[in-house]
C-alpha cells in the first residue's frame, strides 16, 4: 500500500505538536509566527478560489445568479479548461492522488460490498478524473444465504474521493437518441465523497445503472421455474389436456371430436388467469428486487456524499490551505531545532520518523513543497544543500512586513 502524502492531523493540532518541540521561551513567538503564516497562505488561496468561482460560473448547475454578458461556446470551453487546470492544482496541494484508469476497471470487476452490480457508459464522458486521499485496508463481514453464511471480505477503502466529470456535447447524445439524465450536455460536475471502497468506485458515476448479478438471476430464475412447474401441474393440468385434445382434432391427428361445454370454457379461463397472475407475480419480483438494489445504492451515496459542484472546491481550497500551512510549519520547526542545518533528505527523514515513533503515523512528507514555501517567504537559507531556519523574531518581522505590503495601495 502506498504511504499517504497528506498529514492526518488538524492544523491546530500540528501547531500544538510543533510547539512542544521548542523551548518555552520560543513557544509564544512561534504561535504568533503561525498566525502570520496562516494569514498569508489564506490570502494566497483566496485568489485561487476567486479564479475557480469565475471559471465555473458559466456552467455551474446550481447557480442562483445571472451573468450580465452571454458566454459563447468558445469562451465556455476556455473557462472549462482553466477551471480543470486550477482544480487539479488545488487537489494536488491538498495531497490528493489521481485514481488510475486501471483502478476504475478493477472496481467494475471486483465484488461489491453492498451486493449490487453496476454498469457505466464511459462513452458519455468527454473527460473523467477521480482523485483519492487517505487509503486503508478494512474488513467487513458479508452475509449470504439469508444470513446463514458469513465470510470476511478484505478491501481497500479511500477516505476521500473527488470526482471531476465533463460530459460530451449535445450532438453526441442526440446521435445516440439518449435522453438527459439530470445533467446538461457539455456540462462539468464535481463531487466529493467519503469512505468509498475501491471496489465500489463505479457507484460514483452519474450514469451508473443497476444490473442483476448472475446469482440474482439464478435465484429469480429458479423460483420462476419451480413455481411455473407447480402451476402447470396443479392449476393448468385440466386446461392443458383440453387444449391438447382440441389441437390434435383440428390438426387432423385425432378423429375424436371434442365438445366444449360452458364448464370447459370456465376451466380454461381460470387456467389462463392463474398463469397470467403467476407471470405478473414473477415480473413484480424482478422489479422489486431491482428497486431494492437501487435503494441500497442511493442509501450508500446519501451517507458518503460530502459536497457537490461549487461547494467541492470551497472544501478543497480549505484542505489545500491547511496542508500548505502544516507542511511549512513542520519543516520550519525541525530546521529551527537543528543547530548545524539539515539537507532536504535529512529533514524529510526526521519528520517522517518523528510522526512514526511519536504519533504512530506513517506518511510520505512532501519535503520539496514545504521547502519551496519557506524559501518563497524567505524563512530559510540554503548553503551547500544545507537548510537553516532564520530565528523566530526575524521570521515574524519578515511575515509582518509581507502582510503590510499586501494592503499598501498606490
Amino acid at each position: 500500500m502506498q504511504t499517504a502524502r497528506y498529514i492526518p492531523f488538524r492544523k491546530h493540532d500540528i501547531i500544538t505538536m510543533c510547539a512542544k518541540e521548542l523551548t518555552k521561551d520560543q513557544q509564544t513567538s512561534f504561535k504568533q509566527l503561525c498566525e502570520l503564516l496562516a494569514s498569508l497562505i489564506h490570502f494566497h488561496y483566496h485568489g485561487t478560489l476567486e479564479s475557480l468561482k469565475n471559471n465555473y460560473a458559466p456552467f455551474d448547475p446550481n447557480s442562483d445568479t445571472r451573468l450580465i454578458n452571454s458566454v459563447t461556446d468558445e469562451q465556455k470551453a476556455q473557462c472549462q479548461r482553466d477551471f480543470a487546470k486550477d482544480f487539479a492544482k488545488v487537489l494536488n496541494a491538498a495531497n490528493f492522488e489521481v485514481i488510475t484508469h486501471q483502478d476504475l476497471q478493477d472496481a467494475l470487476n471486483e465484488e461489491s460490498l453492498f451486493k449490487v452490480r453496476l454498469e457505466v457508459e464511459f462513452e458519455d464522458f468527454e473527460e473523467v478524473v477521480f482523485y483519492r486521499r487517505g487509503e486503508s485496508q478494512l474488513t467487513e463481514t458479508i452475509t449470504s444465504f439469508w444470513g446463514l453464511r458469513k465470510k470476511p471480505l478484505h478491501f481497500t477503502n479511500y477516505d476521500r474521493v473527488a470526482v471531476f466529470i465533463r460530459f460530451k456535447d449535445k450532438a453526441y447524445f442526440e446521435s445516440k437518441n439518449k435522453l438527459p439524465m439530470g445533467f446538461e450536455p457539455s456540462s462539468t460536475i464535481v463531487k466529493l465523497f467519503q469512505n468509498v471502497p475501491k471496489a465500489d468506485l463505479e457507484m460514483l458515476f452519474p450514469n451508473s445503472e443497476v444490473r442483476m448479478r448472475p446469482i440474482d438471476k439464478v435465484i429469480i430464475g429458479s423460483s420462476a421455474l419451480i413455481g411455473g412447474a407447480v402451476v402447470l401441474v396443479t392449476k393448468l393440468g385440466a386446461s392443458l389436456l383440453l387444449l391438447f385434445a382440441l389441437f390434435t382434432f383440428w390438426g387432423g391427428f385425432s378423429d375424436k371430436a371434442v365438445t366444449m361445454t360452458q364448464q370447459h370454457f370456465i376451466t380454461l379461463a381460470i387456467g389462463i388467469g392463474v398463469f397470467g397472475s403467476f407471470v405478473f407475480k414473477e415480473w413484480s419480483k424482478f422489479k422489486n428486487r431491482k428497486i431494492k438494489f437501487m435503494k441500497a445504492l442511493s442509501d450508500n451515496l446519501y451517507f458518503k456524499n460530502l459536497d457537490n459542484n461549487a461547494g467541492v472546491f470551497h472544501t478543497l481550497i480549505d484542505a489545500a490551505e491547511e496542508e500548505d500551512i502544516k507542511e511549512a510549519l513542520l519543516a520550519y520547526t525541525f530546521l529551527l531545532k537543528s543547530e548545524s542545518g539539515l539537507s532536504a533528505q535529512m529533514l524529510d527523514e526526521q519528520i517522517e520518523t518523528w510522526f512514526k515513533t511519536k504519533y504512530k503515523c506513517e506518511l510520505d512528507f512532501e519535503i520539496s513543497d514545504a521547502l519551496e514555501k519557506l524559501k518563497r517567504m524567505h524563512l530559510v537559507t540554503c548553503t551547500n544543500t544545507l537548510y537553516n531556519a532564520i530565528n523566530l523574531e526575524h521570521a515574524k518581522a519578515i511575515l509582518d512586513e509581507r502582510w503590510d505590503n499586501l494592503f499598501q495601495y498606490n
